[in-house]
């Protein structure tokens, strides 16, 4: 039986905007809140029927993060690099100003950027880098 149907003992069916605000929840108090992204997904996956998957696959985020061996300082730096490799500017800079408060320094993000030149060339190394100028000048008027 889906969510959406209840079962016996249930104060009632589940409403579609139940699942979407228990995906929503888990990105509540990170800085920007809810990524475009995510939003996108949840409104395509409520159209769709399908809020399921998108509960499942933010579940399996939810336990990579928070059992995950490595720090929030080495996560965010990690998801920085990947993310510059990949060429996703935005949620690059939303991970290089999260691991900045995670503890990393100026240094240790000029590291990564460094090591994703060597993975995806200076396209990559140049898009770090202007997002670290970024994060960094708002690291200064803060």
């Amino acid at each position: 039986m889906s969510g959406a149907e209840g079962s016996a003992g249930d104060a009632g069916p589940e409403t579609a905007a139940e699942p979407a605000e228990r995906v929503r929840s888990s990105y509540r108090g990170q800085p920007g809140g809810v990524p475009a992204p995510v939003e996108d997904r949840i409104a395509v996956a409520q159209r769709t029927g399908r809020l399921e998957a998108i509960e499942a696959i933010e579940a399996l985020r939810l336990v990579l993060l928070t059992e995950n061996p490595l720090g929030s300082k080495s996560r965010q730096l990690v998801h920085f690099g990947q993310l510059v490799v990949l060429a996703q500017g935005d949620l690059a800079r939303r991970h290089a100003a999260a691991a900045r408060r995670a503890g990393a320094t100026p240094a240790e993000l000029v590291g990564v950027v460094e090591t994703a030149l060597i993975t995806a060339g200076v396209p990559a190394y140049n898009l770090g880098m202007s997002v670290l100028a970024e994060v960094l000048a708002t690291d200064e008027r803060e």
